[in-house]
């Protein structure tokens, strides 16, 4: 709110000078940015970019690709397999910058289950996304288990309460999210990262924006990115801040569940916002090999490297 009362401010001020006031430069208007999910730690680093972007956050449901690709907003915060699968579909989005430098994916176990190939026989609860069964076949399988023989039901978004009432003996989830909420409520849960069984240490979180919005607004979304990594700077620096900040915009008051997912994504954050493109290959060979998409991803068209690059 107080970023809104100081721009319509600056607004007014400008609307009543003379005609040879210069008016506000194109790059100095905020970027407005759709969240992919509630307000979460993981985007600490945009909730602290100050005034350089505005944050949009999700309606009834998860907007935030449709208000890209549509040019309403400048920016979104997307899931790296998403933009594969939009990608596949036809929507042409474009990842700018990295937000999580790693992978986030992972099956999350009863205490029981020891390795994922100990699943065959047991039940795993899935979301009903795609990628849910993607990566529980490509975790198992790496494992020497058969997927085949593992029993899938969909349970939606409860994967915290059906392993806490041991309802599924395993879920595919985020194991910086549901896997440090199990932990704070006492399981102890065994997790296995798609990162030890065959995933390339690709960026989990991604910003795109529309090809459009790429050609026209180049100079504010470099503006954008700058201050969305200097938060990032912030977040690590002041910690206690950035809680503050994310349970006030989840409206939440477990501030210790904050503080422990916000620990566990802070060493991830990609270090100035950098996408790799050899990483990038390697992930685009992955994403087709366990079925996440039928033809594999072409990263040149799914990737602008001139904003935010490592090479």
């Amino acid at each position: 709110m107080r970023r809104l009362v100081v721009l319509l401010t600056l607004l007014a001020v400008a609307g009543c000078g003379g005609e040879d006031e210069p008016a506000t430069p194109p790059s100095s208007r905020p970027v407005t940015v759709a969240l992919d999910f509630v307000p979460n730690p993981v985007h600490a680093p945009i909730y602290l970019a100050g005034d350089a972007v505005r944050i949009q956050t999700p309606g009834s449901g998860p907007d935030g690709l449709k208000l890209v690709s549509s040019g309403k907003v400048e920016l979104g915060v997307l899931d790296i397999h998403d933009l594969a699968i939009a990608r596949a579909a036809g929507t042409d989005v474009v990842a700018v910058g990295a937000l999580v430098g790693k992978p986030l994916a992972a099956l999350v176990a009863q205490p029981s289950i020891a390795r994922p190939r100990d699943l065959e026989g047991r039940t795993v609860g899935v979301s009903g996304l795609p990628s849910d069964p993607a990566f529980l076949n490509a975790i198992v399988s790496h494992d020497g288990g058969d997927p085949s023989k593992v029993e899938q039901v969909t349970i939606g978004f409860n994967a915290v309460s059906r392993l806490l009432t041991k309802r599924v003996d395993a879920v595919p989830v985020f194991w910086n999210a549901e896997g440090v909420a199990l932990k704070q409520r006492g399981l102890d849960a065994n997790e296995f990262r798609v990162e030890d069984y065959g995933a390339p240490p690709y960026p989990e979180v991604v910003f795109i924006t529309s090809r459009a919005t790429l050609a026209k607004e180049r100079e504010r979304l470099t503006s954008a990115l700058h201050a969305i990594d200097a938060g990032i700077d912030e977040a690590r620096a002041r910690p206690d801040k950035a809680v503050e900040v994310i349970a006030e915009a989840a409206e939440t008051d477990d501030t210790a569940l904050v503080r422990a997912q916000l620990d566990a994504v802070l060493p991830l954050f990609a270090d100035d916002l950098k996408l790799d493109r050899d990483v990038l290959e390697q992930w685009a060979d992955f994403d087709a090999e366990i079925g996440l998409v039928e033809e594999r991803p072409d990263v040149g068209q799914a990737f602008d490297f001139t904003l935010r690059s490592a090479g």
